[in-house]
């Protein structure tokens, strides 16, 4: 009997990831529908006045999401979701005033994929200073996301062959040296570099480039990361990046 309770405990909950993996998938490609839309055109705008181009963009499914703060939850309620499901996914949340409303929005969105590409949460930016909120929004912990064990643009970055990978501190940074031709570069997603980081990164590579920025924030940052990865067993190495 115990036995058996197990197999069913364990089947609810890789049911409800394959549940929270398919309503990213759909969220991933409805605010890549959004960006490119008329709603979407100063988030775009955004995008390309950071140099971006419209390959890369598509390569890493940027998107937008729109004013309206309980757009995407009408969205997955339509697709048949309970609020329930939505809010175990890190999409939505609740309170008093408001009712139920959007994780995200008003922001250019930036799907994090773990290394088979699928999507496992998001983080969104704000496009200026008038924007509320924080700079920078990341999903919630889930069923299917850890921040502290994955790292944004590993899935593309473990098939380059590469034997070093270059450590970067934000998504932007990520693509931008991907389009620069630096394949091999990935970001911790909102927090500081962890021993769960390095375990990953050892998996793939024995050496890393730390490019964080030269200011103090980045120099403390490095600091910090380098006997994390030497611990772990990789070469550590500081690419001051105010040259």
């Amino acid at each position: 009997m115990p036995e058996q309770e197990y197999s069913k405990e364990a089947k609810e909950r890789a049911d409800l990831k394959a549940t929270i993996l398919e309503m990213n998938r759909l969220a991933a490609k409805y605010f890549y529908v959004q960006l490119k839309n008329e709603r979407g055109f100063h988030a775009y705008r955004y995008l390309k006045d950071r140099q971006l181009s419209d390959e890369m963009i598509l390569a890493f499914g940027l998107g937008y999401s729109n004013p309206y703060s309980d757009d995407l939850y009408k969205y997955l309620r339509g697709k048949g979701y309970s609020e329930e499901l939505i809010r175990k996914a890190g999409l939505i949340n609740t309170d008093e005033r408001q009712g139920v409303y959007d994780k995200f929005w008003n922001r250019v969105m930036f799907p994090i994929q773990d290394i088979n590409h699928r999507v496992i949460g998001f983080g969104g930016r704000i496009m200026s200073a008038e924007n509320n909120g924080p700079k920078y929004l990341n999903s919630p912990e889930t069923e299917i996301f850890d921040k502290s064990r994955n790292l944004y643009g590993l899935n593309f970055a473990r098939t380059t062959k590469k034997h070093q990978i270059l450590l970067c501190e934000g998504y932007m940074d990520v693509i931008s040296l991907h389009q620069a031709g630096f394949t091999n570069a990935v970001a911790s997603l909102g927090t500081a570099l962890t021993v769960g980081h390095a375990s990953l990164i050892k998996r793939y590579v024995k050496e890393v480039y730390l490019t964080y920025d030269s200011d103090d924030a980045g120099t403390r940052a490095a600091l910090r990361a380098v006997p994390i990865l030497r611990e772990a067993g990789i070469s550590a190495k500081v690419i001051r990046m105010d040259c």
